[in-house]
């Protein structure tokens, strides 16, 4: 579903505590909210802890018309902790933080952002969250589409979460963004940023949920090989593949996801824990500017 309808009178939006008005966009996952400023937030107290609060029950907010400083942007992302760098997009060099993922024709078609991701698991301590601006947009196109990993772990077939409890798998840098690169250069990006290992199913640290944690950055599984798991060769490659193929393409399930039209000045946080998100990319040579700033978080248990 989308959010490019027409708006509703808020008088079919549910109030929370306060001035927030909650609109929920589908069963599963994403909530488009009014009555606030995101620079506001970033000041007061009470009004940042209803949004943290709604982040963690709807997993991915929207918000329109936010003409709001780069400053107030990472002070905002800066109320869930400290921002960081990416190694390949690099940040603003007036606003540590915040990175700005420009599409125009200067920057050909690159082929990262589409397709199903949850943000830097190639860290030992991937994201907890990210808060994304739009500064310039298509006429139409260039959506982004959220997933709600949770719903999607709590849909297996129950012999799938016996088969994956106690799995870990490597996420890569190298083998994605570093897939284009000359092989020194290859190599010199995995020696700073080294494969991460992390379990195939995560606990959220605030909620206690169970979530499904593979993804475009997932390469394989590194425990699999077990008696239990494999008779001879052939259950390990391709089985294990076969898998974790399986694995990654639940996030492709529309009952699981939200998607969203930007506008300039649209914002949307989400918490990077327990989603995956995909950014379409059928709008080149159309100009789409992005600013995000991405919040530290914790290694996965």
């Amino acid at each position: 579903m989308t959010s490019s309808a027409p708006a509703r009178s808020t008088a079919t939006r549910a109030p929370t505590r306060g001035s927030i008005q909650v609109e929920r966009l589908t069963c599963s996952i994403g909530a488009e909210l009014g009555g606030v400023s995101l620079a506001d937030a970033a000041r007061a107290d009470a009004l940042f802890a209803e949004i943290k609060a709604l982040l963690l029950k709807h997993r991915v907010l929207f918000l329109r018309d936010q003409d709001i400083t780069r400053a107030d942007h990472v002070a905002l992302a800066r109320r869930w902790g400290e921002l960081e760098d990416h190694p390949i997009a690099g940040s603003d060099p007036d606003h540590p933080g915040l990175v700005r993922i420009y599409r125009d024709l200067s920057s050909p078609p690159e082929h990262y952002e589409n397709s199903y991701h949850c943000d830097a698991t190639w860290r030992e301590a991937p994201p907890m969250a990210c808060v994304l601006r739009c500064v310039e947009t298509p006429e139409v196109g260039g959506d982004t589409i959220w997933v709600n990993m949770v719903e999607a772990y709590n849909r297996l077939p129950e012999h799938i979460k016996q088969r994956i409890a106690g799995l870990r798998a490597r996420h890569s840098l190298e083998a994605t963004f570093g897939g284009t690169m000359p092989m020194e250069k290859r190599r010199a990006l995995r020696a700073s940023y080294p494969d991460a290992e992390h379990p195939v199913v995560r606990t959220h640290p605030e909620t206690g949920e169970k979530i499904l944690f593979v993804n475009a950055f997932t390469t394989h599984f590194v425990n699999f090989h077990t008696p239990d798991n494999v008779r001879v060769g052939q259950d390990f490659a391709p089985g294990a593949s076969h898998l974790l193929s399986y694995l990654i393409s639940q996030a492709a399930i529309p009952e699981l996801q939200v998607r969203f039209r930007w506008k300039k000045n649209s914002v949307a946080i989400w918490d990077n824990r327990c989603t995956q998100h995909y950014a379409v990319q059928d709008y080149w040579p159309a100009v789409r500017k992005m600013e995000r700033a991405t919040i530290i978080g914790e290694a996965p248990c």
